[in-house]
């Protein structure tokens, strides 16, 4: 069964239509990634109360660290949205000289390397925030925020992350997958 193509209408980077799991995925990216878009509001706020707070002589205990669990959240959890748009950065020296199922052998390499990756750094982030919730651990600084706390966006966006690269690999094998090409590169000077 072959892939289906994309109408002369629609533009080359048009994917093929995704059944209700794909679509349910896609959804999950898409809510991962408004949460990391609330984590970036969030580090925006923490970063401003602490420059607000150093100029007008108070403190707010612990806002560092509260600026940087928000930055780490926000960047876990935009990782499988950003995977699924193109925007990863890949070195495709090797892969753009390939053609036919040379090219597509790598890919699966790659997607399949990749994902191994993923599901074990998932396993290792979601291990690490049940034994911080275990333990009771609690940050250092003044804020002693309780560590799994912070470590739960982490753990969860590895987890969608891991989910997404999966995705990839399964669409490459299946014959659906559509690569995404951001066109930044194009903008830069």
């Amino acid at each position: 069964m072959s892939a289906p193509t994309p109408d002369a209408a629609e533009p080359a980077t048009a994917a093929a239509p995704r059944g209700a799991i794909g679509r349910a995925l896609d959804r999950l990216y898409d809510a991962a990634a408004a949460l990391a878009g609330i984590a970036m509001i969030l580090l925006l706020v923490a970063v401003m109360l602490s420059i607000v707070s150093r100029q007008l002589g108070f403190n707010v205990p612990g806002i560092d660290a509260y600026a940087g669990y928000a930055m780490a959240a926000a960047g876990f959890l935009a990782l499988a949205h950003t995977l699924k748009k193109g925007e990863h950065i890949r070195v495709t020296l090797l892969v753009s000289a390939l053609r036919g199922t040379q090219r597509r052998a790598i890919e699966v390499w790659a997607l399949f390397g990749g994902s191994l990756l993923a599901v074990l750094f998932a396993g290792y982030a979601v291990r690490l925030a049940w034994q911080s919730y275990t333990f009771n651990d609690i940050s250092t600084g003044n804020d002693a925020t309780p560590l799994w706390l912070p470590q739960i966006a982490m753990a969860a966006g590895a987890v969608v992350f891991a989910i997404a690269m999966i995705d990839e690999l399964v669409l490459e094998v299946r014959g659906r997958r559509v690569v995404v090409t951001s066109t930044e590169a194009l903008r830069n000077e």
